[in-house]
């Protein structure tokens, strides 16, 4: 039996199977059909149109969706959902002054999440991440990629691995994997990093490769944790085991980092807070997309993304949230779509363009999700009685979204 959801006010991000990726000024435009029908069976998408074209079985159910807009659900690209405990002290550390660095370097940041997640069994991880998971869907988010980083040790990253290979069985929504050991430096190895590396290089990557426990790899390639000969050793051992890169690069400091990842073939550079014209040129002539992370620029008070100078210069850009205990304590995706446009000067398209087409290409998902096109999955959002789909970012305190719909049922 197929379902029709008809009087669609809008439906927003309807594209044909090859449309998979929008760059440059093609981010502002974003398709759509008003007094529009939407037509799903089983998980699927299987047709849309004018209300002037409908036509039903009687055996078909028909849900009036009246004054209300029908759009993808968001993807987050880049989030650090399992994570033990909160950081909540380290706020009003923020709040009193202290920098990201300053709290780091007094054994706060990464290094404490990191201590309680080594303490924490695999079932409570599990189950802390779980329930954020639950509420990012009802939220809207229907594809997430989910990082470790939080271990620090060869035992703690592969739980935190196992846990979302766990979170993967049981989600409704698709979810890639990421590998992330080099996220800081362990106490253990303070005065030996290239120790450190050369274990996660021996050690873990090895194991993660041969049990399949991640799809990516990353690394924080920043000043004071991981700089480009680390970085280079990291990505040379995981693209020998065909595991693709997705790069922290640029929150703090540009010092060569995209052309590295470029040179590397990653599949996406994320922050990219600080960006040089030489990034730019090195993104332009590759196919590694940049992802920008609002929410941790809101947070910790740093420079946003140059979006405009991204954009500008031809280039596609990704919204992620970093939902982390740290630096990104949300994964909002309403928020952060918001957040593009008050803060990066996105346009409402370019903002869900980025968050929804671009951002499924940013996890190799573009052939299921990312758009309203026949054949993808059945996931998509339907908004309260709203007047058009900009009032979404314009009134970022409200949730405006009614019903998520995840493989063709409601949630």
């Amino acid at each position: 039996m197929k379902t029709h959801f008809t009087h669609i006010k809008n439906l927003l991000q309807i594209r044909q199977p090859y449309d998979n990726l929008a760059s440059g000024q093609s981010m502002s435009h974003l398709p759509q059909l008003d007094n529009a029908y939407l037509s799903i069976e089983n998980e699927h998408i299987v047709d849309y149109g004018r209300m002037s074209d409908f036509s039903a079985k009687s055996s078909d159910k028909n849900i009036d969706v009246s004054g209300r807009i029908v759009l993808p659900t968001w993807i987050d690209s880049h989030t650090h959902l399992v994570y033990a405990g909160t950081r909540e002290s380290e706020f009003k550390d923020r709040i009193q002054g202290l920098s990201y660095q300053d709290i780091a370097e007094k054994g706060g940041g990464i290094l404490n999440s990191a201590e309680k997640l080594q303490h924490t069994s695999e079932e409570d991880l599990f189950q802390q991440a779980f329930a954020r998971l639950q509420n990012l869907i009802k939220l809207g988010t229907g594809a997430i990629e989910i990082k470790s980083g939080y271990g620090l040790t060869h035992e703690a990253e592969i739980k935190m691995l196992k846990v979302i290979q766990k979170l993967k069985r049981h989600s409704p929504i698709p979810i890639k994997v990421t590998y992330l050991s080099a996220h800081a430096l362990p106490i253990e190895f303070k005065n030996n990093k290239t120790a450190y590396v050369d274990s996660i290089i021996n050690k873990t990557l090895p194991e993660v490769a041969k049990h399949n426990l991640a799809d990516y790899v990353d690394v924080f390639c920043e000043k004071g944790y991981f700089d480009l000969v680390d970085t280079e050793r990291i990505l040379k051992t995981a693209k020998s085991y065909g595991l693709k890169a997705k790069i922290h690069v640029n929150q703090f400091n540009a010092f060569g980092g995209v052309q590295k990842a470029v040179d590397y073939e990653a599949l996406s550079v994320d922050h990219l807070e600080e960006l040089t014209k030489d990034d730019i040129k090195a993104l332009q002539a590759s196919k590694t997309l940049p992802v920008a992370l609002p929410g941790c620029s809101f947070f910790l008070g740093i420079p946003y993304t140059p979006a405009r100078q991204i954009i500008d210069h031809n280039l596609p850009l990704v919204l992620a949230s970093d939902f982390n205990p740290g630096s990104a304590p949300s994964g909002n995706m309403n928020f952060v779509v918001a957040l593009a446009c008050i803060k990066m000067n996105m346009l409402p398209e370019e903002a869900i363009n980025a968050a929804t087409l671009n951002a499924a290409a940013a996890l190799e998902m573009s052939s299921s999700v990312g758009s309203i096109t026949v054949g993808k999955k059945a996931n998509f959002m339907i908004s309260k009685p709203i007047n058009s789909y900009t009032f979404i970012p314009y009134a970022f305190g409200e949730n405006h979204i009614e019903q998520v719909w995840i493989n063709g049922k409601t949630i």
